[in-house]
């Protein structure tokens, strides 16, 4: 453990998120966690003699987050590691989400994130030093899901927002990393942690039979190790220049390649059809 002592980690009463903390506290690091449900995350972890702040935080709040991160430093004394881990699953073809439900979730997974950023920022700017991890998916970088398309749009957009976080903080060494987390064995895919829709259409059997294999056949034989996902975070944070793209679990990087050789073989493909767009090219 090096300056990067005090973390600030939403979503923490369960999955990575709860068990990140857990570790960091048992490394001696200094924590706050915020959770929705201040009491589910008080009987999760023990007291921590000072050196773990629960709070309650409601992400689509502004004046919220705003008061957590704002009584974080005050009665910690500072803020050098910010993981934005908090969000939730939506399935569901893109037809038949309704409105309300496709903004719901951006409203935690985006502008929740956002939320964050905004209030956190200026501590680290002005400190001149500071960490941000950024929790998306592999949904944030493949789409490949029916079904999760919603999902997989707020995903793509913490990557990227992350990029051009990273870009306009890293003058005032405050660095950022999008981390991109395949299947680990946490509660996501539990009702708790997963939205259905509410007026499901019969045609999609393709998302259907994606909604009932993640419910009923992924979901607690997920191949990650969220032990090992939080240890990874924590040692990231310590190098001295962390990655701005982290995939996280061997099916991550595994689906990851597949996506990147499909961008490449199409670049190839189409480069003469795509690049003859100039002024004066026949």
């Amino acid at each position: 453990m090096t300056t990067n002592n005090i973390w600030f980690v939403t979503g923490a009463s369960k999955g990575l998120g709860l068990t990140l903390v857990k570790q960091l506290l048992a490394l001696g690091y200094t924590v706050a966690a915020t959770s929705r449900n201040l009491t589910e995350l008080q009987q999760a972890v023990p007291p921590s003699s000072g050196r773990f702040l629960p709070l309650h935080m409601d992400l689509g709040n502004e004046n919220s987050v705003r008061q957590a991160i704002a009584t974080t430093i005050s009665t910690l004394g500072g803020l050098h590691v910010v993981v934005n881990n908090a969000g939730f699953g939506q399935v569901g073809a893109l037809e038949e989400l309704s409105d309300e439900e496709a903004r719901r979730n951006f409203d935690v997974n985006v502008f929740g994130l956002l939320h964050v950023l905004r209030h956190a920022t200026p501590h680290l700017r002005q400190q001149g030093a500071g960490r941000v991890f950024n929790i998306s998916s592999v949904g944030g970088f493949t789409g490949n899901f029916p079904g999760w398309g919603i999902y997989c749009a707020t995903k793509f957009a913490v990557a990227g927002l992350t990029e051009s976080y990273a870009a306009e903080v890293q003058e005032f060494g405050v660095q950022a990393s999008v981390v991109y987390p395949g299947y680990f064995r946490t509660d996501f895919l539990t009702s708790g942690s997963l939205g259905t829709p509410q007026q499901p259409l019969a045609a999609y059997q393709a998302v259907r039979d994606s909604q009932t294999a993640h419910e009923q056949q992924i979901n607690g034989n997920q191949p990650g190790d969220p032990e090992k996902a939080a240890a990874a975070l924590i040692q990231l944070s310590e190098t001295e220049r962390q990655p701005l793209h982290f995939f996280l679990g061997a099916d991550a990087y595994q689906m990851a390649g597949q996506k990147t050789a499909l961008v490449q073989q199409q670049l190839q493909q189409w480069q003469h059809l795509a690049t003859a767009t100039g002024f004066g090219e026949a």
